[in-house]
């Protein structure tokens, strides 16, 4: 059966200046350097300069407003439907914006290291004594291990891709005998589609002649899932083993590369990667010095001959109907470069707003950094002092850096939530995952602390946190739970 029905849905518009706005926040120094050389070079009403105060349209564009409108309509509105599920941030975002290992993981500068490492795999290949096929079928293997160096494609599933993308007909035997070529080469474990047989390839070229060795292997190979769940006395038993003769074997199988392809991704990291602050905080005699760190961003104007040709066109009555087409393109380029201009300033006086606003709430902090001084601080803390959005605030401090007297941190590492004591003294949860870090590094391996224990020896110093709570800290913090933390 079909309804008719009214449904009133407000929507908010948006410019394209806005949006580029909104973009623009979560690009960190680095990126809007590389954006701006862009927009130089696919604009050109854009050049380097100081702005000259310039106004592009005299009083005749009013009089002649109406040949406009078709590049009006050009600039069509956007909804925040358009983009949003890019955008959207979580509702526990708006919340809270904890910091941790994970997080910091992943607001790294982005390096790319996959070609180096596959290039070197590709380089051992060409050195094997192969049939053409065979070359064929290694490449495409190849072009399927991850920059970890596992495959991650089942060869049944890689039967058909070459079937139907390649039209080479293969079976997994032909597949699988490839592989094991590719399992041979350099770094070892590399092509192996689990942590286990990646582990028993590099225990495989090793000296089983030892017992340790072969300890290890036999570990690995018959009692792999004991040993993930740290189930030490089981494997003694079955092993008929020592606890000693154990502790020799983990040892060695400790020494093993989980991620064999990690070697080329750290060395790229390492020399390649740079962060580049966003913001310069300096101490002085008469107190903090915030600036942004504009190191390579040109001042931008409009191009004066742009300007010129513009207005030469629309004072020369008898050609303006023949030149309707370059008046248009030639408004255009200038109105996408005033709005990229105003984008980039409103940028940088949003993103000044945000740190003043952070340096005063957390100025004990700055002073000397000690962490014990970081107060809790969430989004809206910030919104609320800036009379920005939180969706705003949380873009600006996504991806952002600032340099400090004391080190570079990034701009998340100031956020965390509040927690009260018996006193009823607020703390940042920074402190208590602190004190959780410390009582964990600091405890018996053999009988490692439970979240209940972690949770009372909290509670013993005055923190009145639950076990769930302690929980999601340490989750938090990249720290396993105890038994997986035991060891022998």
């Amino acid at each position: 059966m079909l309804k008719q029905k009214l449904q009133q849905k407000l929507l908010q518009k948006l410019s394209p200046q806005q949006i580029q706005m909104i973009k623009l926040l979560e690009v960190p120094t680095l990126q809007i350097e590389q954006r701006i050389k862009k927009e130089l070079e696919e604009n050109p009403a854009l050049e380097e300069g100081p702005d000259q105060e310039e106004d592009i349209l005299n009083s005749n564009e009013d009089q002649d407003e109406e040949q406009f409108e078709e590049t009006d309509k050009d600039h069509e509105e956007f909804t925040l439907d358009d983009y949003i599920e890019e955008d959207e941030i979580p509702e526990y975002r708006l919340q809270t914006n904890n910091y941790s290992r994970d997080d910091e993981k992943k607001n790294e500068i982005p390096f790319s290291a996959g070609s180096s490492f596959h290039e070197h795999l590709q380089d051992q290949l060409n050195l094997r004594d192969l049939t053409e096929k065979q070359k064929i079928l290694g490449e495409y293997i190849l072009g399927n291990i991850d920059e970890d160096g596992y495959l991650r494609r089942d060869l049944p599933n890689m039967v058909d891709d070459l079937a139907f993308l390649q039209n080479i007909t293969t079976n997994e035997a032909e597949l699988e005998e490839v592989l094991h070529i590719i399992q041979d080469l350099d770094p070892p474990g590399v092509g192996a589609r689990t942590l286990q047989e990646s582990l028993l390839i590099q225990l495989a070229i090793k000296d089983r002649t030892q017992p340790a060795v072969r300890n290890a292997y036999m570990v690995v190979d018959q009692y792999f899932d004991e040993f993930s769940k740290r189930h030490y006395d089981k494997i003694t038993a079955r092993m008929g083993i020592s606890e000693s003769d154990l502790k020799l074997a983990i040892d060695e199988i400790l020494k093993l590369n989980p991620k064999p392809g990690s070697f080329f991704s750290d060395s790229f990291t390492k020399t390649s990667q740079q962060i580049i602050p966003d913001f310069i905080l300096e101490l002085t005699e008469d107190g903090f010095d915030l600036h942004l760190n504009s190191r390579n961003l040109p001042e931008l104007r409009l191009n004066p001959g742009y300007n010129e040709m513009l207005q030469s066109y629309i004072k020369n009555k008898d050609q303006k109907k023949d030149m309707k087409d370059a008046i248009l393109f030639v408004k255009q380029k200038i109105d996408s470069a005033k709005w990229f201009i105003d984008a980039i300033k409103q940028r940088q006086n949003t993103l000044l707003l945000t740190m003043n606003s952070i340096l005063e709430y957390q100025k004990e902090y700055f002073t000397d950094g000690d962490e014990t001084k970081l107060k809790p601080m969430i989004l809206k803390d910030v919104a609320e002092m800036t009379g920005l959005d939180i969706s705003t605030v949380s873009r600006v401090a996504n991806s952002k850096y600032i340099q400090t007297h004391f080190g570079i941190f990034p701009l998340k590492f100031f956020f965390s939530e509040g927690l009260q004591t018996d006193t009823g003294e607020e703390v940042s949860t920074r402190e208590i995952k602190r004190i959780l870090q410390d009582c964990i590094e600091n405890e018996e391996k053999r009988r490692p602390l439970t979240d209940e224990r972690l949770t009372e020896i909290l509670q013993e110093k005055g923190y009145q946190i639950a076990r769930r709570t302690v929980a999601k800290y340490r989750e938090q913090l990249s720290i396993p739970v105890a038994r997986l933390r035991r060891e022998i």
